[in-house]
């Protein structure tokens, strides 16, 4: 993990790469308990016999499942020390470019692409990219929007 000393040292590493994730396993458990949260019962996710009759083969994570990934995944990356909060401002961007099997393991990639003054504190914009060990495209690319508050 990356640890800054504040937001002056965030500066110095924008353009760079941060670093990744260690791997998450997805589990039917966490894709049923979303499905809860959020009323989404689709088939596909949530219905594993039917699923494996599917295009996928089995269940598949709800896409903002993985993206509320983000956080939990990006904590493992990067830190920034003597911060009163940081608070989620949004994203950019985003896209799914790829689906996230039942049992998949997925990592997310951190670059940092800018920190300027706004929103009362400092906004930083990250591209995450969450990938699928083994997958030849990315499960979500997004352009995180945060502000960092000293």
């Amino acid at each position: 993990m990356k640890t800054f000393n504040g937001i002056e040292e965030l500066e110095q590493a924008v353009g760079t790469h941060l670093g990744y994730s260690s791997w998450h396993t997805v589990t039917q458990e966490q894709i049923d308990l979303f499905a809860q949260s959020t009323g989404d019962h689709q088939w596909i996710h949530v219905d594993p016999e039917r699923a494996a009759q599917g295009p996928f083969g089995s269940t598949i994570a709800h896409g903002y499942l993985t993206l509320s990934m983000v956080p939990m995944l990006a904590w493992e990356i990067y830190t920034v020390q003597n911060i009163r909060m940081g608070i989620n401002y949004g994203a950019n961007k985003l896209r799914f470019p790829a689906s996230v099997p039942v049992g998949s393991r997925v990592r997310a990639g951190v670059e940092l692409l800018s920190v300027a003054p706004g929103g009362g504190g400092y906004q930083v914009v990250a591209k995450v990219t969450v990938e699928r060990e083994g997958g030849d495209k990315p499960v979500c690319v997004v352009e995180t929007v945060s502000v960092m508050v000293p």
